[in-house]
Order: structure tokens, then C-alpha cells, then sequence
């Protein structure tokens, strides 16, 4: 179940890195104890309840070092997890099972671990049109992974990169003197098909953006008295995205003002990493 994010072409040059990251100049741990002369049997085993995600960028590590390794996946990305349950059985030679083993789980931890929190976070807004948005405070080289992930637990994708979009931040502003010069300088510029979000922390800001005629225009750490009262002023003549000082407990009031979006860095810079483990039978 990969998106549009993850062809096969991305995931092995990033994988490839990653053993190469791993392994260096050898596995002396199971090179020495000859392992290559063995097969094995090993499942991968969730600890914790979860969402899963990355089962095939998992399957593929094992693939990479061993072509000939039999891998049958018992559940697919998106599904929920129970503790104790099994989401693969892998047979093969036990070098490469070995060997492949850490950089294997180190993915499928970390995306189960974003699709988790995601789902947390969409479940809370179950009811509203506000949708969940990630943000580019993502790991270095591994955004593809992270971004994949949060649209797996049910969040929407913001920009990928700085190229997306046009997003004026409070510093853009500053050094342009204000929302209408920034905007009119990116326009002589940009292509037609680039639209231009704005960032905005007071109602005063929130009317210049409108006259500027901007496409989606961010309420930045404002309060939710503040937001209603701007989701007003728009008046559906933009998209309209809450950010800063986003919470689980608080996502029910910030939805409740009428935004579009909301987007927090906090689904996948606090995911952490699902306990998911590798054992042999």
C-alpha cells in the first residue's frame, strides 16, 4: 500500500544508504559466526498496540541483501496493530535475515510510530472539516518516509518542500515591509499553478492577506477567540490553516472556530517509535 510518495525506485537508493550506513565494511557479528551457512525462521512481532506502516519498506531490506528470502505479510499499512501480533514471517538464509534485521525495524518503528500518533490526532477531530497537516520539521533524508506515514494514519500532506508553495513567514514579511510587498513580489515570479499561503498573528494581518489575495492564509499561535473572529474576515475567500500551540486536548476548541487545517510538527517530531521487535522460532 505505498502512495505516490513512495516508488520503488525512491525506497531502495534510500535503503541502500541506509544498510550501507549500517553495515560499513561488514557485519562481524554474523559474518564470524558463519551464519550464511544457515536458514531461519523469524517473525516480526508488534509489542504494542499501533497503526502499522511500513511493511513493504521493511519487506525490501530484507530483499535487498537476500533476493531469494521469503516474506509473507499478515497485515497491510494502515491497520491497526494489537500487542503480541504478528506482521510478517521471513525465511531465508539467516545472514541476510541478520544482518538486515536493525535497519528493517528501524523503519517500520518509526512510521508505525507517526501513523499512531496521526490517528490519534484525526480521531479527536472526528465531526469537524478540519483536517490534520504535518509540517517540514521532519528528519533530515527521511521526510518521504514521514510524510508517507502521517497520510497513513489519516493526516493530510502540507507542502513537501520549499518549492510546493510560496508560505510567507513573519521574517518574509519583515524583510519586505509588510503582506502586500511580499506578496506582489513572489507573483511577478511564481507560475500560475504555485499558490501562496500567508502567515498571520493578529486580525490586522488577517485583512491584509485577504486584500492581497492570497490563497490559504495560516492564524499563527493566535487564540481560538481570535480565530473565529478571522475565519469571519476570510469569509471563504481563502483557505484558512490553525498552527502553533497545537494539542491533543485542544484540538476540539481550535476546529470548533471554522479552520480548514491544522498543522503540528507534533505527529511525527513526538511520535517516537512503536515497539516492534524481530524473533527467531
Amino acid at each position: 500500500m505505498l502512495s505516490y510518495l513512495l516508488h520503488d525506485f525512491i525506497i531502495e537508493k534510500h535503503i541502500k544508504r541506509a544498510l550501507e550506513e549500517d553495515i560499513g565494511y561488514g557485519d562481524i557479528s554474523t559474518d564470524y559466526i558463519e551464519a550464511s551457512e544457515h536458514t531461519l525462521t523469524a517473525v516480526i512481532n508488534s509489542r504494542e498496540e499501533g497503526i502499522v506502516c511500513g511493511v513493504d519498506v521493511a519487506k525490501k531490506v530484507f530483499k535487498i541483501l537476500d533476493k531469494n528470502v521469503e516474506i509473507n505479510t499478515l497485515i497491510e499499512d494502515g491497520e491497526k496493530l494489537s500487542k503480541g501480533q504478528d506482521i510478517a514471517i521471513i525465511k531465508g538464509n539467516a545472514r541476510g535475515i541478520l544482518t538486515a534485521e536493525r535497519t528493517a525495524l528501524n523503519y517500520i518503528q518509526r512510521m508505525s510510530a507517526i501513523a499512531t500518533m496521526t490517528h490519534k490526532y484525526v480521531q479527536e477531530l472526528e465531526g469537524f472539516k478540519a483536517q490534520i497537516v504535518e509540517t517540514r520539521k521532519t528528519t533530515p533524508c527521511f521526510r518521504i518516509f514521514e510524510k508517507y506515514a502521517v497520510q497513513i494514519g489519516g493526516g493530510a500532506t502540507h507542502r513537501f518542500g520549499l518549492s510546493d508553495c510560496v508560505m510567507l513567514k513573519d521574517n518574509h514579511i519583515a524583510l519586505c515591509g509588510g503582506i502586500k510587498q511580499a506578496v506582489e513580489k513572489v507573483k511577478k515570479h511564481i507560475s500560475y499553478t504555485h499558490k501562496i499561503e500567508v502567515e498571520t498573528d493578529t486580525l490586522k494581518q488577517v485583512e491584509e492577506a485577504v486584500e492581497a489575495g492570497v490563497d490559504i492564509i495560516m492564524l499563527d499561535n493566535m487564540s481560538c477567540s481570535d480565530m473565529s473572529k478571522a475565519v469571519k474576515i476570510i469569509n471563504h475567500r481563502a483557505l484558512v490553516e490553525a498552527s502553533g500551540n497545537i494539542k491533543l486536548k485542544n484540538l476540539k476548541e481550535i476546529a470548533s472556530t471554522g479552520v480548514d487545517f491544522i498543522s503540528t510538527s507534533a505527529t511525527i517530531v513526538k511520535a517516537g517509535a512503536l515497539d516492534i521487535g524481530l524473533d527467531i522460532y
